[in-house]
C-alpha cells in the first residue's frame, strides 16, 4: 500500500496533470444538476480536481476534504479556506449539507467491504434529498488496457476490489440512493510503460506484490525484459457512476 504522505509530493505528475484533472473534472460535473450549489469533495488528495470543480461553475461552493495531511496542504494551497481533514467514513458535517457529493479514486483504496460501505452511506447522509452522489467505480479494471504489461500482471495474485460497480450500486441502495447516470474518462498520461510500471511496483503500487518479495522481483524481471521499456501503453478509462437521493 503507498505511503500517501511520501506519494504527495510526486502525485500530480505521476498521475497525468491537468490534463487527467482537466477530464476528471468535466465528466464529474457532466453529472452533477446545474442547480447545484454546495459540493464535497471526499478524499479530495492535492486538490487537483477539487479546484477544477469550483472553477467551473460560478456559484458552486466547494470543500473538499481528505485524511493525508501531505495532501492537505497542497490541496489547501488551490482552495485557500475550503480544505478540511476528516475521514470519509466519519464526514464532520450534518445530515443534507450538501447538493452534490463526490469521490474519485477512494472507494478502491478502502481497507474492507465494510469501509467502502461506510463511505458510500456517509456521502448519502450528508447529502440533501434530490442531491446526486458522484463516484468512480471498477478502477484496477480500468487500468487493465490489453497490453503486453497487462499480460504479465495478469499472474499476479488478486487483490480485494472494494469499488466493484455492482457492489457500489448495492451500498448506494442500501443508503437509500438510486442509479442516476454514468460517465467515464480518460485518464491522460497514466498510460504504463515496463520501467515505470516496475517502478510503481518497488513503490509498493500493487498491494499483492510487496516490494521487497522474492514474488516482486520475478514480475520486475518479466517486466524488465518486454520491449519498448519507456514506451507508455494506452491510457485507462476511468467509469464514474451517479446516485440521486430522493
Amino acid at each position: 500500500m503507498l505511503d500517501y504522505d511520501k506519494e504527495a509530493e510526486r502525485y500530480d505528475a505521476a498521475r497525468g496533470g491537468e490534463p487527467r484533472a482537466a477530464a476528471a473534472a468535466e465528466a464529474v460535473l457532466s453529472l452533477v444538476p446545474p442547480g447545484a450549489r454546495v459540493l464535497l469533495d471526499a478524499a479530495c488528495g492535492t486538490g487537483i480536481v477539487t479546484r477544477r470543480l469550483a472553477a467551473a461553475r460560478d456559484g458552486l461552493r466547494v470543500t473538499g476534504v481528505d485524511l493525508t495531511d501531505a495532501m492537505i496542504r497542497r490541496a489547501a494551497a488551490r482552495l485557500p479556506g475550503a480544505v478540511v481533514r476528516a475521514d470519509a467514513r466519519r464526514l464532520p458535517f450534518g445530515d443534507g449539507r450538501f447538493d452534490a457529493v463526490t469521490s474519485v479514486w477512494l472507494l478502491h483504496l478502502t481497507a474492507t467491504g465494510e469501509d467502502a460501505r461506510a463511505v458510500v452511506g456517509e456521502c448519502a447522509r450528508v447529502l440533501r434529498p434530490g442531491g446526486v452522489y458522484v463516484t468512480t467505480v471498477d478502477k484496477g479494471a480500468s487500468h487493465n488496457v490489453g497490453s503486453d504489461i497487462d499480460a504479465v500482471l495478469a499472474a499476479r495474485p488478486p487483490s480485494p476490489v472494494r469499488d466493484a460497480a455492482e457492489a457500489v450500486e448495492a451500498y448506494a441502495r442500501a443508503a437509500g440512493l438510486v442509479p442516476a447516470g454514468r460517465a467515464r474518462f480518460t485518464g491522460h498520461g497514466q498510460g504504463r510503460s515496463p520501467r515505470r510500471t516496475v517502478e510503481d511496483l518497488r513503490r509498493g503500487w500493487f498491494m499483492t506484490l510487496p516490494p521487497d518479495s522474492p514474488t516482486a522481483d520475478e514480475f520486475a524481471a518479466r517486466l524488465a525484459a518486454l520491449p519498448d521499456q519507456d514506451r507508455p501503453r494506452p491510457d485507462p478509462v476511468f467509469t464514474l457512476r451517479a446516485f440521486h437521493k430522493p
